[in-house]
């Protein structure tokens, strides 16, 4: 008979702070390049953009499995999504801009309404899953309300919401690390 493990302490958790913070650098780099090299070829943003949301979607059923409270379910529904999505864009790089962007706005609009719900049913972090999750639902219903904008011009917005989604992800990582150093 085996002894299960114990419930992961929110000192197991805090002690991840480096790797939120690694990631909203990653995530903002990656803005940087959208925003400065609008004219790549759009298989080259869908394979970039699939492979930002499968490392999305990983984190976030990591932190469903990890994580505590009600807002576990939520955060793994965001990571079935996300893995899904990043998947399909990378396994299959769209020759049509309609087809990613489609992928693209349905993913911010449905993260950015589980982000909110989210946020209200946890008091841990409600500050930042109500900022992530009102930056992609923004996002999203811009990206899917202009459907026929250029290649150039989804690369900006596309950079400038993953800049400030890098940014939030970098704060939050930081607020971990602070935490974590008062647990000590």
């Amino acid at each position: 008979m085996s002894i299960p493990a114990p419930p992961p302490t929110l000192r197991d958790v805090t002690r991840l702070w480096w790797l939120i913070a690694l990631f909203g650098v990653v995530v903002a780099g990656v803005g940087i390049f959208f925003v400065v090299s609008p004219h790549e070829t759009l298989s080259t943003f869908t394979v970039i953009a699939g492979i930002f949301l499968l490392v999305d979607g990983v984190i976030a059923l990591l932190a469903s499995i990890f994580g505590r409270g009600e807002g576990r379910g939520l955060a793994a529904i965001i990571g079935l999504v996300s893995v899904l999505a990043g998947l399909v864009l990378i396994k299959r790089p769209f020759d049509t801009l309609v087809v990613f962007t489609l992928i693209l706005g349905l993913w911010f609009v449905i993260a950015g309404i589980a982000r909110a719900v989210e946020a209200f049913s946890e008091r841990e972090g409600r500050g930042g899953n109500l900022a992530v999750g009102a930056l992609d639902l923004i996002a999203g219903i811009v990206i899917l309300a202009w459907p026929d904008l250029s290649l150039s011009t989804f690369a900006v917005i596309l950079g400038i919401v993953l800049i400030l989604r890098g940014i939030l992800l970098i704060a939050a990582g930081w607020q971990l690390r602070g935490v974590d150093r008062a647990l000590r």
